[in-house]
């Protein structure tokens, strides 16, 4: 069984909430490209990330794909989307706080996916 401390309360999580949890962070982070999004916004907090920018960059993404991945990360309140009072106007992006959090996560998926690929290499 699982224990979180939820506003300064311990809970076990029962076996059914536990797969409801992992079901819920899946369906938020799952596919190809929202880890991606996430990690790239955090390695650039420091520039002006609009949405042709991250789009050249995070190669293969189209940008019907980046719009969904976008809005459902914003949904979710792991990315925030600022209006430029520009000419033309412009919308850039950037992690929140509360996506950052997401982080660790992907870094241990990241280090797991490493050691798993050397595994199967070894094993050919």
């Amino acid at each position: 069984m699982f224990t979180t401390n939820i506003n300064g309360e311990v809970r076990e999580a029962t076996c059914e909430q536990e797969l409801s949890a992992i079901r819920d962070s899946l369906e938020i982070l799952g596919g190809k490209w929202k880890l991606r999004i996430m990690r790239y916004l955090d390695a650039r907090q420091d520039q002006r990330n609009t949405f042709k920018k991250i789009q050249r960059e995070i190669e293969g993404i189209s940008a019907k794909m980046l719009s969904k991945e976008l809005q459902d990360l914003e949904l979710n309140l792991l990315v925030s989307r600022a209006v430029i009072d520009s000419k033309p106007i412009t919308v850039a992006y950037s992690i929140t706080c509360y996506g950052c959090s997401v982080l660790p996560v992907a870094d241990t998926l990241v280090e797991w996916g490493l050691r798993h690929r050397e595994r199967i290499k070894a094993k050919l």
